[in-house]
């Protein structure tokens, strides 16, 4: 029987090595936070196995799935572990492999009733707990390596986010809103510089600036990222308050979970407010930062002049390509930008008014979550 355990279970325990054994494309979907990637499989190799699997039989995809394992393996556990293995002891162990694959090792029982030890040192999952990560662990405890299963693998751990997100007790927000390049996201950084974990920002877990150029210069990630990184960043939060930019239900592709939105809606809010000179320097710092910037802006164009008016449909183009950018940054904001957040905010009952040219503005804003949480 081979050893297993809760997520729930596992990361309570600080000193354990996370393995995810499936491919890099799913590793880059979603993932624990701390868990290393050692593939066994590339994704091309994955998608052979899995139809061998599917069109073949078990047995056809596990000696398929051997050979392409043996030749890397030495790398695969130098990764893994740290450290090289003797040849001698890895290829009679990799024997031992090889008739557990043969021999279906999906099907060994897993003891999910002994009790996590400290002598415990690696955790390894796949995408359900099957056969790659059942028989690497078998592997290692061949080679007398303290390794157990993640019980239920990937799957287990994404439904730990789902229903942790869905049960949370989100903290009451300050919420920061403001027209577009009044620097809503630096001065979250600011706060955080001054006043550690007290700051929500959305558009960083999310890779996104939550606006039509939001990806440029960005990787956007995916929901189960997204949810991911949200969950981890909530644990570290002071729990009685919490400051965080207005957004949209979306950031992005991503959607923000129900019950934040909630807390979001009805928090207080405070209204950011910056001269036009600065808020054209923000935004041409932020969007024209990265070297092929100008060419995602470019490729995003079209549907902001469509939006604006025939008459402006190929103009923002040549400002781009001239290097015009305050006059490009100035037809945004009065033609689409600042008339959306306008919209948005003309209902909206404010807590507090406050302009980005106040050097005190950071210490203001902590006097008041101070104040509130007192």
């Amino acid at each position: 029987m081979l050893p297993a355990f809760s997520f729930q279970s596992l990361k309570k325990r600080n000193n354990l090595r996370w393995i995810d054994l499936r491919s890099p494309s799913e590793y880059a979907t979603d993932h624990v936070p701390w868990a290393e990637n050692v593939p066994l499989f590339n994704d091309e190799q994955r998608a052979v196995v899995g139809t061998l699997y599917k069109q073949h039989s078990p047995d056809a995809a596990y000696l398929e799935g051997l050979k392409m394992i043996e030749k890397r393996l030495p790398q695969l556990l130098k990764q893994a572990l740290g450290q090289s293995i003797d040849s001698g002891l890895l290829a009679s162990n990799f024997d031992i492999l090889a008739q557990n694959l043969r021999g279906g090792i999906e099907d060994t029982p897993i003891d999910v009733n002994q009790p996590l030890t400290d002598a415990t040192e690696i955790v390894v999952y796949c995408w359900r707990g099957g056969m790659r990560s059942r028989s690497f662990v078998s592997l290692l405890l061949s080679l007398g390596v303290r390794a157990v299963l993640l019980e239920g693998g990937y799957k287990s751990y994404r439904q730990w986010v789902m229903d942790s997100l869905d049960t949370f007790s989100y903290p009451p927000c300050l919420v920061l809103r403001g027209r577009t390049g009044v620097g809503k996201t630096n001065l979250l950084t600011e706060i955080e510089e001054a006043f550690s974990n007290t700051t929500l920002c959305l558009e960083s877990l999310a890779k996104h600036r939550s606006s039509a150029l939001g990806a440029v210069g960005r990787h956007p990630v995916g929901q189960k990222m997204f949810e991911s990184r949200l969950l981890q960043r909530l644990l570290e939060l002071e729990p009685s308050a919490v400051f965080i930019e207005g957004e949209s239900r979306k950031v992005g592709d991503v959607v923000i979970p129900e019950g934040l939105f909630a807390e979001m809606s009805n928090g207080a809010q405070f209204k950011i407010t910056a001269s036009r000179e600065f808020r054209r320097r923000t935004l041409q710092e932020d969007y024209l930062a990265e070297p092929n910037a100008k060419q995602q802006i470019s490729r995003a164009l079209p549907f902001l002049e469509s939006r604006i008016g025939a008459k402006w449909v190929g103009e923002l183009q040549l400002l781009l390509e001239d290097g015009n950018y305050d006059v490009l940054v100035d037809i945004l904001l009065d033609h689409y930008y600042d008339p959306l957040y306008d919209r948005e905010d003309k209902k909206r009952q404010w807590a507090d008014e406050l302009h980005r040219d106040d050097a005190q503005i950071v210490e203001r804003l902590i006097t008041i979550y101070s104040r509130i949480t007192a």
